[in-house]
């Protein structure tokens, strides 16, 4: 599948009307661009860069919790698809349980993930709750502590390779990389200008763990910086080779 063919089923797949994708629309779409024949001939033809490799390389970073974040169509404010790489590297920063500004849909293409869903509950788990925002694409993030809440597990999934899922903006999650993992993620229209963050009272977390002055202001982590194009390209290329391509 070439550039033009991906945004054009993007496109059809998600709709633009004044309503929000539906989750399984998101899924839907992003299987079919999952699968190695639609993905490979993708990614070797942005590997070559000479497609919106500024662009595409300015949106794309290291994010906090260890995974690398590329770019591959900039399709805001509608969509944005992205490949996430997991390296599986020990003492990574474990993932906060939170929910998202959109629908949002993803496919595991190499390796395994696990995802946590949660939800509010007197009888759960005790945590702090923060709320996130984004200084425009690409911007660091803000979080402000908003109190205490508590959280019970719903369920626990394992996706390995050829599956998918979408969650709706408001649902609470945490996803865990098992091994050294690749997937295909989709950001849909924005629903909500900010996003719920939740780290368990007592454990690691990620991104709210770094908020300092007494849990209201800035993470402690510095800003996203961008990868460098050597990096974005090469990634890319071996993930087309390891689809064949």
């Amino acid at each position: 599948m070439q550039v033009e063919e991906a945004r054009r089923l993007l496109a059809e797949r998600l709709g633009g009307g004044p309503r929000p994708p539906s989750p399984e629309s998101a899924r839907a779409a992003i299987a079919r661009l999952a699968r190695p024949d639609t993905l490979g001939p993708l990614v070797r033809r942005l590997s070559v860069g000479d497609r919106d490799l500024a662009e595409c390389t300015r949106l794309s970073y290291r994010h906090v919790l260890g995974f690398d974040k590329l770019l591959l169509l900039h399709g805001a404010p509608r969509f944005m698809l992205r490949v996430h790489f997991w390296h599986g590297r020990t003492g990574a920063v474990p993932e906060d349980i939170h929910n998202h500004r959109c629908a949002i849909a993803s496919a595991v293409v190499r390796g395994r993930v696990r995802m946590e869903c949660y939800e509010p509950a007197p009888d759960g788990v005790p945590a702090i709750a923060y709320r996130e925002t984004i200084d425009g694409p690409g911007g660091a993030w803000r979080l402000r502590r908003v109190g205490d809440a508590r959280l019970r597990l719903l369920r626990t999934e394992r996706f390995g390779a050829g599956r998918s899922y979408g969650l709706d903006a408001r649902t609470l999650h945490r996803v865990v990389s098992e091994q050294p993992t690749v997937t295909l993620f989709l950001e849909t229209a924005a629903q909500r200008a900010a996003t719920d963050v939740y780290v368990r009272s007592g454990g690691a977390g990620g991104r709210a763990a770094m908020v300092r002055d007494g849990g209201v202001g800035r993470p402690a982590a510095p800003p996203k910086t961008p990868l460098p194009p050597a990096v974005y390209l090469a990634e890319l290329d071996a993930l087309a080779g390891s689809l064949g391509y």
